[in-house]
């Protein structure tokens, strides 16, 4: 049998591990500048944790887990029989793997409300599964690396948080465009367009506009049963590109105003500080996910034809699905699958990071191969990474291999070394070798 993994899934070499965590450490580094904390959470949650909080698409997006045993002897027969798919998994199915870190934070904070402080500030790297159909920077498992503060209901956070954003894509230089809406505006479209109570409906359309278009968001709200002179309105404030052109339209919403106030508070906050990247308002912008209630973010690689690469907003009671109410939470998501696609098409992973091993010994005959191995300890009792080819193979396989691992030195070593104490060390890129005493080699090697 061929070996194979599950599509939307992905290998990853040395090479890549590497350039990954050199954009996971990037980010943590802001992160923990920016005053955040790590938790973790686990890959599992109970089902009852994690539907009814992305909205219909996203809780048909959840990989179930199978109950444990005999699952089969509780099933729901006659579901199986109708083939009720959705009543027949509840009866086989209590787990499911995350499909995002918020849902699991905000569960991770009821549960733990007594033991930390408010406002809780948490940063969390890791996996996330969707049953998503994969295509180009979309996966079925990708990493997240997530900045929630739950406990505060300050824009000042919104602010910093899109600080975050441009600090790190700058430091990544990977140039972006940070897009910015308040789903309260967005509340007060379908107020102003008399479809309130399709609001869901009217977002959920919207949120496919990059996919679909215009026209194909104005089928989707036809399909969802909102009247053609409603459909044209929305369409209309969806246009508008500036909040002093949305006010009036707003008179009769008292929410869509507020929604406009807050994001000219947020900007009283984020403009004190000159923003290396674009941010803009963008009245299109919905976030899919129904717990949003106010900011939301999205970010998009300028140079770089990609997906969302961030996103993320406020959600003013998701811990009140479990319990805890009246605690407001905002947060941002940065898509790391999605920004090493960008950063390995843009070439934009500094030269030589996959470099990690910075010399390697190699010996003509086993005393040789015996004595390498005792300089090679006090090399890497000096901190630098080496490694000892594991036999005194013929020269030319050593050679081969320290090309295959493209290691910056190679030390060799034989009969002559190992008596005058002078040891051969060859620049792989230029050729040159060159003999020093031991202490002189960990110093160039430095």
């Amino acid at each position: 049998m061929k070996p194979s993994i599950p599509k939307g899934t992905r290998d990853f070499s040395p090479s890549q591990v590497i350039k990954r965590n050199y954009i996971f450490d990037t980010i943590r580094s802001v992160f923990i500048k920016y005053g955040y904390q790590p938790i973790e959470t686990p890959a599992m949650e109970n089902l009852s944790t994690l539907t009814g909080k992305y909205g219909d698409e996203g809780d048909k997006l959840l990989f179930k887990v199978l109950n444990n045993g005999a699952y089969l002897n509780k099933s729901d027969a006659t579901a199986f029989v109708e083939k009720d798919s959705a009543k027949f998994t509840q009866s086989v199915s209590k787990r499911g793997m995350r499909y995002d870190l918020t849902v699991p934070f905000a569960r991770y904070v009821v549960m733990n409300q007594n033991d930390i402080s408010f406002p809780f500030k948490r940063y969390q790297i890791q996996p996330v599964w969707r049953a998503d159909r994969p295509q180009k920077g979309r996966y079925q498992e990708f990493y997240q690396c997530d900045a929630d503060v739950v406990g505060s209901n300050s824009l000042m956070l919104e602010a910093e948080l899109a600080q975050i954003y441009d600090e790190v894509f700058a430091n990544l230089g990977v140039s972006v465009t940070i897009k910015i809406n308040n789903r309260k505006i967005l509340f007060g479209m379908a107020e102003a367009a008399g479809v309130a109570d399709k609001f869901i409906d009217m977002t959920t359309a919207i949120d496919k506009l990059d996919k679909i278009g215009m026209e194909g968001v104005a089928n989707e709200l036809t399909n969802r049963g909102i009247a053609t002179a409603a459909i044209e309105k929305i369409q209309k404030m969806l246009s508008i590109t500036s909040l002093a052109a949305l006010k009036p339209l707003f008179e009769n919403s008292e929410t869509g105003l507020k929604g406009i106030e807050e994001l000219e508070a947020f900007h009283q906050y984020f403009d004190t500080k000159p923003a290396i990247n674009k941010i803009e308002f963008d009245s299109t912008l919905a976030r899919g996910l129904s717990y949003y209630t106010g900011c939301i973010f999205e970010v998009k690689a300028n140079d770089a034809v990609m997906g969302s690469i961030g996103g993320g907003g406020r959600y003013d009671d998701l811990t009140g699905n479990f319990g805890l109410k009246g605690v407001s939470g905002v947060g941002i998501s940065f898509g790391a699958a999605r920004i090493f696609d960008v950063m390995e098409e843009l070439k934009l992973f500094p030269e030589n990071i996959a470099v990690q091993l910075k010399c390697l010994l190699v010996a003509f005959d086993k005393p040789s191969h015996e004595y390498a191995f005792s300089v090679l300890n006090k090399i890497r009792s000096a901190g630098i990474s080496a490694e000892l080819y594991p036999e005194p193979a013929k020269m030319g396989k050593q050679m081969k291999y320290a090309n295959a691992r493209a290691v910056p030195f190679v030390i060799i070593i034989g009969s002559d070394e190992m008596n005058s104490g002078n040891l051969a060390m060859k620049n792989m890129a230029t050729g040159e070798q060159e003999k020093y005493a031991l202490l002189e080699l960990l110093e160039k090697l430095k």
